[in-house]
């Protein structure tokens, strides 16, 4: 039999990928109230603190109403709080005897991960979908120009991606649900509070400035500010926060790839 071509190879890892993404989009269709429920935290985020916050002067001194520069951060933890949890689903796979079906088919383990970071990209700019509407209504000088639009969301698909593997990894580790939530909660205000999400790197303390240049979630932070408000300007430049973005993405997904079989165990 001759070897097939690198593009039916490629057209077939690519529907690979596709089939494990649209069982778990399946999930949000069956259950959209979901869509709901988590758009209750970025709305308090938004409503509460953010319009508290507004009102003390500085806090984003040169960089515009405080709101405006705290949407795209809020964004951001909309999308981080539902990657990081995605892990646990992968658990309840392994329980319901889903993830051993998943192993014994031939598709590459690579595959499946990815498959798991589309999903989770597609849950994410439903959040982004969500928080748009909802920064409009505030009156948040958001930017609409559709190619903006578009790079938007290649970002909130990239950090869903990059935080859902992350997440992999962890349920990967831990293999209990008990113990994931525990540490899922352990990690997630770290990642969010040693960011850029809702106060500048500069006004941070030096220890603190170089965890946050550690920390993906500045990078996405910084694309999405540059992109999603009128005027916005990226700190670190849009291709170098694509770059870091692509970069810890490729990673995760490398190191998910040989750890997923060992959920299992």
């Amino acid at each position: 039999m001759a070897s097939r071509s690198p593009f039916t190879r490629a057209a077939a890892y690519a529907t690979e990928v596709y089939a494990v993404a649209d069982a778990e989009v399946r999930k949000l269709r069956h259950d959209p109230s979901e869509l709901l429920t988590r758009a209750v935290q970025p709305t308090i985020w938004l409503v509460l603190f953010g319009e508290v916050m507004a009102q003390v002067r500085g806090l984003a001194a040169g960089q515009g109403p405080y709101l405006d520069f705290l949407a795209p951060g809020i964004l951001a933890q909309s999308v981080l709080f539902a990657a990081i949890f995605y892990g646990i689903a992968a658990i309840w796979e392994r329980d319901l005897g889903v993830l051993h079906r998943y192993l014994v088919s031939p598709a590459p383990r690579s595959a499946l991960v990815l498959g798991k970071a589309v999903s989770s990209a597609i849950r994410g700019l439903s959040q982004a979908v969500m928080v748009y509407i909802l920064a409009l209504l505030l009156g948040i000088g958001i930017n609409l120009n559709p190619l903006a639009l578009l790079a938007v969301a290649g970002f909130i698909a990239l950090g869903s991606a990059l935080f859902s593997t992350f997440s992999l990894i962890i349920a990967c580790i831990v293999k209990t649900r008990e113990r994931f939530m525990g540490v899922g909660q352990v990690i997630t205000m770290p990642i969010f509070f040693a960011s850029n999400a809702i106060y500048p790197i500069d006004i941070m303390p030096d220890w603190l400035k170089v965890v946050s240049h550690a920390n993906p979630l500045t990078y996405q932070v910084d694309a999405l500010r540059a992109l999603m408000l009128q005027g916005g300007v990226s700190r670190y430049g849009i291709a170098f926060d694509c770059l870091v973005l692509m970069a810890a993405t490729a990673v995760l997904v490398a190191i998910a790839t040989r750890m997923y079989p060992r959920l299992t165990t």
